[in-house]
C-alpha cells in the first residue's frame, strides 16, 4: 500500500530561520527534492513579508526551479492577495490554514476562527476558476501554546468546514509537537466522523520525540498522507518551542519498515538532507 509524503522543508522547514536563506539555495533545495520521488513539495508561502520575511522570495523560487513531471509544487496562500500572487507564480496547488484553537488564531492571524474561515469565502470561486487543487491546514489539533489541550470536537468542526469549502485534503497539525498516540487517536476519532480518512493528512512536529508514534497511530485510522520536512527542518514562528518537524528520512524508514511504499529514493533524499542541514548550520553559526 502506498503512502504519500508531502515534503515541507522549503516552506515550513525554512520559514522560521533567522538568517535569510539565499533564493538560489532555496531553488537548489527544491531541485534536489524533486529528484527524490516526491509528488508534492510545498515551495513557498505568499504571506506578508513583514510577518514572515524568509518567504518574501516565493515567486522567484517558483520561477527558478526546474519542474519535474509528476511533481506538484505548492504554496500557502492565506488570503486573496496571497492567492493572486500564488496564481501569478504558476503554483500547482494552494493551501489555506486555520486553527482549532481561538488563542492560536488570535496570535497567529489576529482574528477568531470564525473570522479566519470567512476570509476564505471570496477565494473559493477564484480557486475553482483556475482549477487549482485546494488543501487546508488545521493548527493545534491536540494542544495550543496559549489555550492548552484542544478539544477533539473543536478540531472536527474546523476540519469539516474546510472540507465543505472544497479542500480536497485537511492536514491536521500538531503544531507544538505535544501530541501523543492517545491524544492523536482521540482527535482522529472525532475528525474521521465528519471527514473521510482518505481526505486527512497528518502534520506532526517532533518536539517531544513522538511524531513517529503518532504517524503509526494515524495509519490505524486510515491516513495515507503525512507531511514531513527533510532533516527535520522547521517549526512555527507563532508557537514558541515548536521547532522540529518530523524528519522525512525517519518517516520513510518507518513506513517502509511497516511495509508501505513511499516511492522515495533514499540516496537522493540523504543528499537533499545534507544540503538542507548545511543551510541551517550556516544560520546557527552566526
Amino acid at each position: 500500500m502506498t503512502v504519500t509524503i508531502f515534503e515541507m522543508s522549503p516552506r515550513d522547514g525554512l520559514q522560521n530561520e533567522g538568517r535569510t536563506i539565499a533564493t538560489a539555495d532555496k531553488i537548489k533545495l527544491v531541485n534536489l527534492l524533486s529528484g527524490c520521488g516526491f509528488t508534492k513539495i510545498e515551495v513557498a508561502s505568499f504571506v506578508s513579508p513583514k510577518w514572515v520575511p524568509q518567504m518574501a522570495d516565493g515567486a522567484q523560487v517558483l520561477a527558478g526551479i526546474t519542474r519535474r513531471q509528476g511533481v506538484s509544487y505548492t504554496a500557502l496562500a492565506p488570503n486573496m492577495r496571497g492567492l493572486e500572487a500564488a496564481i501569478a507564480a504558476n503554483t500547482d496547488e494552494v493551501a489555506i490554514f486555520a486553527s482549532a484553537s481561538e488563542g492560536f488564531s488570535q496570535h497567529n492571524i489576529n482574528c477568531s476562527i470564525a473570522e479566519s474561515l470567512a476570509r476564505f469565502t471570496p477565494m473559493l470561486p477564484v480557486v475553482r476558476d483556475h482549477d487549482l487543487p485546494l488543501r487546508a491546514y488545521v493548527s493545534c489539533v491536540t494542544d495550543c501554546p496559549y489555550d492548552g489541550p484542544t478539544p477533539p470536537a473543536q478540531v472536527a468542526d474546523v476540519a469539516a468546514k474546510l472540507h465543505a469549502m472544497g479542500a480536497y485534503e485537511i492536514s491536521l497539525g500538531d503544531t507544538i509537537g505535544m501530541g501523543t498516540p492517545e491524544t492523536i487517536s482521540a482527535m482522529l476519532r472525532a475528525v474521521s466522523d465528519v471527514v473521510p480518512a482518505a481526505a486527512l493528512a497528518g502534520h506532526y512536529h517532533d518536539t517531544q520525540g513522538r511524531a513517529l508514534d503518532n504517524i503509526a497511530a494515524s495509519l490505524d485510522f486510515g491516513l495515507r498522507t503525512f507531511d514531513a520536512s527533510v532533516a527535520g527542518l522547521g517549526g512555527c514562528p507563532y508557537a514558541p518551542g515548536s521547532r522540529g518537524n518530523v524528519a522525512t528520512e525517519d518517516v520513510v524508514e518507518l513506513l517502509e519498515r511497516l511495509g508501505y511504499v513511499t516511492g522515495i529514493d533514499r540516496a537522493a533524499l540523504a543528499k537533499a538532507a545534507r544540503f538542507a542541514r548545511s543551510l541551517v548550520e550556516q544560520t546557527d553559526a552566526l
